[in-house]
């Protein structure tokens, strides 16, 4: 959807909200990392003396496929509103709509949060984030791992519309296709040995819960005080094992995962993630080596696939050629840890 047409479209939207003529839109603009079907855009209420500003952050699934999967955005209204009352940050949705007369604004479901000042934590040389002292990491690595326990706390068994928990071994065999696509697939010659050695050690027990799905840095809304704002993006959210956002955020951490001059910028290591995570649980977690390998098992999928997409020009993007030195790491790495080396 265009800025012009999409302007057109917020303003009766937001004469409609606020329940009167006298609001204008303006600063209507793409927000970056979401392939522009996310917008932010402020609104002007009142004149005079009593005139005040707000900003706003709308959210649409791309133009032109099923409202399923990764774009049903209600998926994230379910979760961001279960948070709501919980001592989760997160952005709780104003206004949402998915079906019926709500489909006539933008032809398609949607939903609105206040727009937050800050920044996703950016920990790269020249970044904000990279500023940031040990002791101020260690402040905002605890709220992270607290955030995410209170995300995973949360009385899934009311959240239908997220379905049914994920099977461990739906969660292994999903990835196939995306290996099967994978470019430079020499890379990735000792992925069916992972993928073995998670299916015959699949964890006996486990937390089962809401799932974030993505949880990194990225994904993280902090001030520039680095101080956590907002747990954003529950794109991918589910219901599931839990853990594997643990999993997740501990191997994008792991500096063994990962090939030398890869120009990642790590947050804590990950046995201080650890730390922190069982601490806000409240008891240790088990098998996390399993999803640890998991993560690194799917991420070195994932850039296989994606960099296939960007080779054959189906979705540009040049970093892919930089993260693909990290493929065969990341399967080393998730074979060492299913033999014990933590």
């Amino acid at each position: 959807m265009e800025l012009e047409e999409l302007e057109q479209r917020l303003q009766p939207f937001v004469e409609h909200c606020y329940g009167e003529a006298n609001v204008r839109v303006f600063d209507v603009k793409k927000m970056p990392g979401h392939a522009g079907f996310a917008y932010g855009y402020r609104v002007a209420i009142g004149r005079g003396a009593d005139a005040r500003e707000e900003g706003w952050f709308l959210r649409l699934p791309p133009p032109n496929v099923n409202w399923r999967g990764t774009a049903d955005v209600l998926r994230q209204v379910t979760v961001l509103k279960a948070l709501d009352g919980t001592a989760v940050p997160h952005c709780s949705v104003r206004w949402s709509g998915g079906e019926g007369d709500a489909l006539r604004f933008f032809d398609r479901p949607f939903f609105v949060v206040p727009q937050l000042e800050g920044d996703v934590l950016r920990l790269g040389a020249g970044e904000w984030g990279a500023a940031l002292t040990r002791p101020q990491l260690e402040v905002l690595g605890q709220e992270v791992m607290t955030a995410l326990a209170g995300i995973h706390r949360v009385p899934w068994a009311p959240l239908s519309y997220l379905g049914d928990p994920v099977p461990f071994e739906e969660d292994v065999a999903r990835w196939d296709p995306l290996f099967e696509r994978a470019a430079d697939p020499e890379m990735l010659k000792r992925a069916p040995e992972v993928r073995r050695l998670l299916l015959e050690r699949i964890p006996e027990t486990a937390p089962i819960g809401v799932f974030h799905g993505d949880f990194q840095t990225a994904n993280l809304f902090c001030g520039f005080d680095g101080r956590l704002k907002a747990v954003i993006d529950f794109e991918l959210t589910g219901i599931g094992a839990t853990l594997n956002d643990l999993g997740w955020i501990c191997t994008f951490s792991d500096r063994a995962a990962w090939a030398d001059g890869s120009e990642r910028a790590f947050f804590l290591e990950p046995e201080t993630l650890i730390r922190y995570y069982e601490a806000a649980w409240g008891e240790p977690v088990a098998d996390l080596a399993w999803y640890r390998a998991l993560a690194a098992y799917k991420f070195a999928l994932i850039t296989g696939f994606n960099l296939m997409l960007h080779r054959r020009g189906k979705r540009d993007d040049p970093l892919w050629e930089v993260t693909r030195h990290s493929m065969t790491p990341l399967i080393d790495r998730a074979l060492a840890l299913l033999a014990g080396d933590v």
